[in-house]
């Protein structure tokens, strides 16, 4: 292990700094090395923000007596070839038909979906009060289950709990609701 290397262990903002500075002198031609393997901008400028990630994690093994941005490139090179072969076989499905497979399953199950979402909202109005103001605030209104629990006066643990158990009344309420409608 070099000087520099041991230097950067033991003084973590440095290495920060260290690494902050390399990479922003390097970021352009990082980025033009991206850009010449995928064709779309803002994908490119996602592959950089991800290949500084990791190369932050990293950087205990970058070499600081090589050149940073040849390093840095192998890097992105790699993010760049697991953005293709995603790609590529994302667009192999779609040739394949399964975008047209998709959509035409959801028209055909859109009435199912329509008749579960009455039901749900049907069961919805059968909750008591504080436990509809939970699913509300939680799925409607995104609230953290920590604000949850404060507001409730509950643990976080049993605001899970809660939500846990009102999901699975939710659930067979909705399936008994749709069993007449079967027979």
């Amino acid at each position: 292990m070099s000087a520099d290397s041991k230097r950067r262990f033991d003084d973590p903002t440095g290495a920060q700094q260290q690494f902050l500075s390399l990479f922003l002198r390097s970021e352009r031609e990082i980025f033009r090395y991206v850009a010449a393997l995928v064709p779309n901008v803002t994908d490119a400028q996602d592959l950089v923000q991800q290949t500084a990630m990791t190369l932050w994690e990293k950087f205990d093994a970058y070499d600081p007596a090589q050149p940073f941005t040849p390093w840095a490139c192998r890097f992105a090179l790699n993010k760049a070839r697991q953005w293709i072969e995603r790609r590529q076989r994302w667009q192999a499905l779609l040739e394949h038909g399964l975008a047209e497979e998709l959509a035409q399953r959801r028209q055909e199950l859109q009435p199912e979906f329509e008749r579960r979402l009455r039901h749900l909202e049907a069961c919805l109005g059968k909750l008591p009060q504080g436990q509809l103001s939970l699913i509300e605030g939680y799925y409607y209104e995104r609230t953290g289950v920590e604000k949850l629990a404060e507001r409730s006066g509950r643990t976080v643990a049993a605001t899970y709990k809660m939500l846990q158990r009102i999901r699975h009344t939710l659930q067979l309420c909705v399936e008994s609701q749709a069993e007449p409608e079967v027979a």
